[in-house]
């Protein structure tokens, strides 16, 4: 088979297509919100609110309304039930997004299991990209488009608020209400992301590019981009390989972002795991490469984490 064959020949089915739309779309908008999660140290609500839209997903199916109406429903009352208890309770964070999360998912699967239906659960967990439908295609797109079309408006604001929420209160803005949107464009952004790879590999895609590019980026600008160009790489990669090895889609598309993660972690010059061993071997020839200078804002939050809202529940709820 020669290279042209290679790339041609999947596009020639119709649900391939479909599938190939749907995943770069909702892994674009995926990786611009993860950058934001990351600095912001809020990766545990997005596995939080990924997961407390199963049961918003079941009683959309038996009311007969679209499974994002009742996803965005949940997500967005799984975020305030979790401010509502963080804010009245002594527990932290961490601890009461562990608590909601996980008994909304439970709840979830009590409905799906207890009533009748075509409801395939491995479906809604790990996703139907092969199914989707030009109705879906749509849905995801223009859900896409408003969530990165918010995000990219609000991005100056919301970017102080990543690296200084003191700041940005001081001089005006309403740090409350960004984070509240932040969260509200989670939510979304998890709905999107359900069609592609379902609400456990969800995680992945907000988490794994910002990760990747946070590690090879200096500025918060350039993290964005190198977010966006290695999540499309990877996902079309995904959508291929798993056409040509007759595997998972979501879990090929989420495992080609991972090996991105690795080979950036162990080779990504120069924090890579590989050159700081080099470096530090003993008897090494050579001069090692100095430390990078870390005086942009991303590096700064990184070292100093008090800057940074470490609690989106009390926050954004």
């Amino acid at each position: 088979m020669d290279v042209i064959a290679f790339f041609v020949e999947p596009l020639q089915y119709g649900f391939l297509t479909r599938a190939l739309a749907v995943t770069v779309a909702a892994a674009v908008v995926a990786a611009v919100l993860s950058c934001w999660l990351i600095l912001m140290g809020w990766s545990l609500m997005g596995d939080a609110v990924s997961h407390a839209v199963l049961p918003g997903v079941a009683l959309a199916y038996i009311i007969g309304i679209p499974f994002s109406v009742g996803a965005f429903v949940f997500g967005v009352g799984a975020v305030a039930l979790i401010g509502i208890v963080r804010s009245t309770t002594k527990l932290k964070a961490d601890t009461v997004i562990g608590v909601v999360f996980t008994a909304l998912f439970a709840s979830g699967l009590a409905i799906v299991s207890a009533t009748p239906s075509q409801i395939d659960l491995m479906h809604i967990l790990f996703g139907n990209v092969l199914g989707v439908s030009a109705g879906d295609v749509l849905q995801v797109l223009v859900l896409g488009a408003v969530t990165l079309a918010v995000l990219l408006f609000k991005r100056r604001d919301l970017t102080l608020l990543a690296f200084d929420r003191t700041h940005a209160h001081v001089i005006g803005l309403n740090t409350q209400f960004l984070s509240a949107l932040l969260l509200g464009l989670l939510a979304l952004t998890v709905v999107v992301g359900l069609q592609a790879v379902g609400i456990i590999l969800v995680v992945a895609m907000l988490i794994t590019p910002g990760a990747t590019a946070f590690l090879l980026s200096r500025s918060f600008d350039r993290m964005l981009l190198i977010a966006v160009v290695l999540t499309v790489a990877a996902s079309v990669t995904g959508i291929y390989a798993s056409y040509y090895l007759d595997i998972s889609t979501g879990a090929a598309v989420v495992l080609c972002q991972a090996l991105v993660f690795a080979v950036v972690y162990l080779v990504g010059r120069p924090d890579g795991l590989l050159w700081q061993v080099r470096r530090r071997r003993p008897g090494s020839r050579g001069r090692s490469l100095p430390e990078p200078q870390r005086s942009d804002p991303a590096d700064r939050t990184a070292a100093t984490p008090a800057h940074v809202s470490d609690d989106p529940a009390t926050s954004g709820a």
